[in-house]
């Protein structure tokens, strides 16, 4: 009996024991679950942590910037990874990761160092692949020692305040003159349109006897040129003297010295026909406006500007207006108008036609006083070394290239300087400014006033048109 109590007993040891290993093996299982479990849960964790960073840095960062993010991140789940793995693997796990985040930073270094301008590469460039740097080249943000950086351009610096004296003197050097090459070439160009001009009216009308043509303005002197968008052409008339007289405007019925005219005379002693001008006349006196309609048909009609321009490599258009001898040229050099002016000269007064749809009569010329204005101020600027031309064609440069102030023509302001001399006695290039503001004061009080007169005649009113209208 007590055999069998004692075997009964240890039987139930036995069991009690094995029931509680295999509790604890359960629970050892349990765990492992369980840790696994939350490795995977961390594990995804971190992944959809790296998934959503990469895809926002790029757009706040830029592509150097998530480049660099997502290395870092990396690193850290690496870090997290090998703390989780048995320690053999850990050796193997750092150089692997030691060699991705080597290739990586390279890459990142590439990135950093490619312009912006590789975003606005051809399509064609962008599917062609970068060749990735050797491991033994190490990429650096530095320039090769060999390549020296590009400098930029070395512009010249222009004083920030300059006086008026300084603006005025700078303008007349780089805006108000046009270059000595560009004037020559436009001055050959209106010499050889001209000269063709010229041949064809000898050829085609003798019976319109004029002089050699002219240049006029500032092309035909020696004065600095402003612009050349503009010029002017002298067709000089041989009158005779003895059938031809100048009449001054104050004898005619206009009463106005500055619109002349020219009277055929001697009638009762020669016929009619006489002179080649008489079929242009018109009661007695020389008609501008037949004269000029009579050469326009020519002009336009008879003769091959297209040929013309070919041969002088240019454009060359005349204008359809009847009471105008225009042209107009384009060429590489020269751009603009050539005004074609009938000249009648006697005694030392010079007349040009004008042909103005609104003037009062058909037969009236303007008095000219363009010589004795530019050899007045020459001998003036000669005489105390003065600035008069160069205010002068300052205000003329300003005058063009505003349109409001086009009605202020060479010929006035000529006129006002003139008057201006007068009264200012210094007129030395350190006086520039003082001179140029004294113009401005004059002009202003000769537009308020409403009167500026000529300077060879007090009689003259040079804003006044012959129909009493103010241009």
């Amino acid at each position: 009996m007590e055999v069998c109590d004692w075997s009964e007993s240890s039987a139930s040891g036995r069991r009690r024991s094995s029931s509680r290993k295999g509790r604890e093996k359960a629970r050892v299982i349990m765990a492992e679950m369980q840790l696994q479990k939350k490795g995977k849960k961390s594990e995804d964790g971190v992944g959809s942590m790296v998934d959503f960073l990469l895809a926002n840095a790029r757009l706040v960062l830029g592509v150097g910037g998530a480049a660099l993010l997502g290395i870092a991140t990396l690193a850290v789940k690496r870090l997290i990874d090998r703390a989780a793995s048995p320690p053999g693997e850990k050796e193997t796990d750092e150089k692997v990761e030691q060699k991705s985040i080597e290739e990586a930073w390279k890459e990142a270094v590439l990135l950093k160092a490619s312009p912006k301008l590789v975003r606005q590469a051809k399509r064609s460039d962008l599917s062609s692949a970068l060749p990735a740097p050797e491991p033994s080249q190490p990429v650096t943000d530095v320039a090769p020692s060999n390549i020296e950086p590009e400098q930029p351009p070395v512009s010249e610096k222009t004083p920030l305040c300059l006086t008026f004296q300084e603006t005025l003197l700078h303008y007349y050097t780089h805006q108000a003159i046009m270059p000595a090459a560009q004037i020559q070439a436009a001055k050959q160009l209106v010499l050889d349109i001209t000269s063709e001009l010229q041949d064809f009216l000898k050829a085609k009308h003798p019976e319109m006897p004029f002089s050699a043509m002219q240049l006029g303005g500032s092309l035909g002197t020696d004065l600095p040129v402003t612009s050349l968008d503009q010029a002017y052409v002298l067709l000089p008339l041989i009158l005779e003297p003895d059938l031809w007289t100048f009449v001054p405007g104050q004898d005619t019925i206009l009463n106005d010295p500055q619109f002349w005219m020219i009277k055929r005379v001697n009638l009762e002693y020669t016929a009619r026909g006489s002179s080649p001008w008489d079929r242009f006349m018109l009661g007695g006196y020389l008609s501008t406006r037949r004269i000029v309609e009579s050469l326009h048909k020519t002009v336009v009609g008879s003769i091959n500007w297209p040929a013309i321009g070919t041969v002088l490599e240019c454009c060359v258009r005349p204008v359809i207006a009847p009471d105008d001898l225009r042209l107009e040229v384009v060429h590489q050099d020269f751009t603009g108008t050539i005004n074609f002016l009938l000249v009648a000269e006697a005694k030392a007064v010079v007349l040009l036609a004008y042909p103005h749809p609104t003037a009062p009569a058909e037969n009236l010329w303007r008095r000219s006083y363009y010589r004795e204005e530019t050899l007045r101020l020459q001998e003036l600027d000669s005489g105390d070394s003065g600035v008069r031309q160069k205010c002068l064609h300052i205000l003329r440069s300003v005058c063009h290239q505003r349109p409001e102030l086009r009605q202020l023509s060479p010929t006035r302001l000529r006129h006002v300087l003139l008057h201006v001399s007068k009264e200012a006695s210094d007129w030395s290039e350190s006086s520039l400014a003082d001179c140029f503001l004294q113009i401005i004061a004059s002009i202003i009080g000769y537009l308020e006033s409403g009167t500026l007169q000529c300077y060879f005649d007090e009689k003259v009113n040079l804003f006044l048109r012959p129909d009493g209208r103010r241009d």
